[in-house]
């Protein structure tokens, strides 16, 4: 099949422990792709190509990033993102608000492969498993050392779903949470639940954590 985007990602940038409070910053988002995105969606719409490649470009290795996080091998996920982008490309109609859009497409098209993966016997993760690649970047990869990843990913996988699910998106993606209630399709208000009890919990494993002031 054609293939549309590369997959590497960026290192890890590890932080060095201290202090005795867990904090995610929410002021910096991963790729703060949200300055030209309209322009480019609107130019899209107007049959712009170079805007289609654009906004590939713009979002490829946050789309390898999350569909990751849901398939077992980076190709499974590559085949995601390939067929996501082919589905933004191929859309009738491409809505003002992008980005929660882009990953609820995403999602959608990872819980579609898990599903065939499971009925053909296949061994795949659950819906909303998490994982912490040391290829990638994100607040939430950054806040642990990288000899405490591995841990810190099964107590992430440990999680409800739902509450993983909520804070990948929100720490690692660097969602808001109107954005994130529109990819689970849900409430805001139980995102701020879902974000409350999921960091809750990860308190509780002070042993595991890098705190931050």
């Amino acid at each position: 099949p054609r293939r549309l985007v590369p997959t590497t990602a960026g290192p890890i940038t590890p932080v060095a422990p201290g202090g005795h409070r867990l904090t995610m910053s929410t002021t910096h988002t991963p790729e703060a792709p949200t300055d030209i995105t309209p322009d480019l969606v609107a130019r899209l719409r107007a049959g712009d190509d170079r805007a289609g490649e654009l906004l590939i470009e713009r979002y490829k290795a946050s789309m390898m990033r999350f569909c990751r996080g849901y398939l077992p091998t980076d190709e499974e996920a590559e085949d995601a993102v390939q067929d996501v982008f082919c589905k933004v490309l191929d859309a009738d109609a491409v809505p003002d608000r992008f980005r929660p859009w882009l990953y609820k497409l995403a999602r959608n098209q990872c819980l579609n492969a898990v599903r065939s993966l499971r009925r053909r016997g296949e061994r795949a993760p659950l819906p909303g498993d998490t994982r912490l690649h040391r290829t990638q970047t994100g607040h939430l990869t950054r806040m642990v050392n990288v000899e405490l990843q591995e841990r810190i990913e099964r107590l992430l996988t440990e999680l409800p779903a739902h509450y993983a699910e909520t804070l990948r998106l929100r720490y690692t993606e660097g969602l808001s949470r109107g954005e994130i209630a529109e990819v689970l399709g849900t409430s805001e208000s139980t995102v701020k639940t879902n974000l409350f009890e999921g960091l809750q919990r990860l308190r509780a494993h002070t042993s595991l954590l890098v705190y931050r002031t």
